[in-house]
């Protein structure tokens, strides 16, 4: 039998599914059950049934109400929720989005590392800078910060961060009775953190990490996101639609790894993959239609201009996209893989949104379990990824038939893992220890 490399897998979890349509296709219950953080505690289980590394949160602190009228748009913050599925969990790994442009650092690096305490080190941090304008007003600021300057403020946004985990060293808790000293305060270092964007001066009143700083992660595609991802990220979330494209995305951000003096093994790169399960071709085909069918042709189009921060008065959806309006697309690496696709094919900008997933996350998958896990290895084994981001179409039905019937595929080829070894993320995702200190700035 050929050896295969081990495949990660990381599920994104949302309150009904990936899909638009997805709480419209749900077999039975109340429809207003995705509206339950219980929701998510039920389909963390499920992905810890499944022996998957990670369950994946994202986030924006706004709220789309266009979007609200026909499918959930419910966002609970994700670090508390991770708290709560802390609880509910023992094994899976538990990583939630939070924004560098709306959070403060000491603020967010407290509670991030009081959830990993919580799960005894199985937390991470999906490290985002907030693509929507539309957020800036929700935190008094008229103008939301251009692309360029959210990545400067996230670099070190991180960097004070990383100090603050570190300010506990090894050893600083002590609890000798007999001395009295309950810690050696000789091991605790303030921040003193006073850089371009951010002044910190003290310690965190929480110990270190069990894993000895919580998982980063990073979503961003833009030079200025693979330079960030290069130097401090352990996970890497990515739109990538084919095998070529994914090998030549794995590629470039290890060449950028390099030049911080990071290893290829110390960065896992996880492509988005939505999905479609049934039990033959004619029936997954059959289910996908459906979910179609449920989405309004109107809500398709002005969602797929949503997602690529398009300004949909200038859009006609029964015309190819303008550049007029393509020119007011976001710089996230979702609206590049829109506005490149519109435009290339030359197509009515509504048929474009039929043929594009409401929530593209770059390759869409529909079939059986079995060319599931074909695809899985193939991209896997080729170097196209160190495994995938999973977004089911539902959830938790969708999620229950990967793990019912994708997982035992992957288990007997040897790329899957039939029982959790390690106690902690890292430790779980084989990146090996957190890197000694905060990468220095690349010549």
């Amino acid at each position: 039998m050929a050896e295969h490399r081990q495949a990660h897998l990381n599920a994104f979890l949302t309150l009904s599914g990936y899909h638009e349509g997805a709480w419209r296709v749900q077999d039975g219950g109340d429809p207003l059950a995705a509206a339950s953080v219980h929701a998510l505690v039920a389909s963390a289980a499920v992905a810890e049934r499944g022996l998957l590394d990670s369950v994946f949160l994202a986030d924006a602190p706004f709220l789309p109400v266009f979007r609200a009228a026909h499918f959930p748009q419910i966002r609970y913050d994700p670090v508390s929720v991770l708290a709560a599925l802390s609880m509910t969990t023992r094994h899976i790994g538990l990583i939630a989005t939070a924004s560098t442009t709306y959070n403060s650092p000491y603020e967010l690096a407290r509670r991030l590392l009081t959830v990993d305490h919580l799960s005894h080190g199985r937390a991470g941090w999906n490290i985002v800078t907030t693509v929507q304008d539309a957020v800036a007003k929700n935190f008094g600021h008229e103008e939301h910060p251009e692309h360029d300057d959210r990545y400067a403020r996230a670099t070190e946004f991180v960097e004070v961060a990383w100090k603050l985990w570190d300010g506990w060293e090894p050893g600083a808790l002590v609890g000798d009775r007999a001395s009295g000293t309950w810690a050696d305060v000789t091991r605790i270092h303030p921040a003193e953190h006073h850089g371009a964007h951010y002044a910190v001066a003290g310690a965190l009143p929480v110990p270190r990490s069990p894993q000895e700083r919580p998982v980063l992660a990073q979503a961003g595609s833009s030079p200025a996101g693979i330079d960030l991802a290069a130097r401090v990220a352990d996970l890497v979330f990515t739109p990538q639609p084919t095998l070529e494209a994914g090998q030549d995305f794995r590629k470039r951000l290890h060449a950028a790894a390099a030049r911080y003096g990071r290893s290829s093994g110390s960065l896992l790169v996880l492509p988005g993959l939505s999905f479609v399960l049934g039990g033959t071709q004619a029936e997954a085909t059959a289910r996908r239609r459906e979910l179609e069918d449920s989405v309004a042709p109107e809500l398709r189009w002005r969602n797929l201009a949503f997602n690529a921060g398009i300004d949909q008065s200038l859009v006609d959806p029964s015309e190819p996209l303008s550049e007029r309006a393509a020119a007011t697309a976001g710089s996230s690496s979702f609206a590049r893989v829109i506005v490149e696709r519109a435009l290339g094919s030359g197509l009515p900008f509504e048929q474009v949104a039929r043929e594009m997933p409401g929530l593209p996350g770059g390759l869409e998958f529909t079939g059986t379990p079995e060319q599931l896990a074909d695809l899985i290895v193939r991209w896997v084994d080729a170097g196209a990824s160190d495994g995938f981001t999973l977004q089911p179409d539902t959830v938790p039905g969708a999620l229950e038939a990967f793990v019912d019937h994708v997982v035992p595929i992957l288990q007997a080829r040897g790329v899957h893992r039939r029982q959790y070894t390690e106690s902690t993320l890292r430790g779980n995702l084989g990146i090996g220890p957190a890197p000694a200190a905060f990468p220095a700035e690349r010549a």
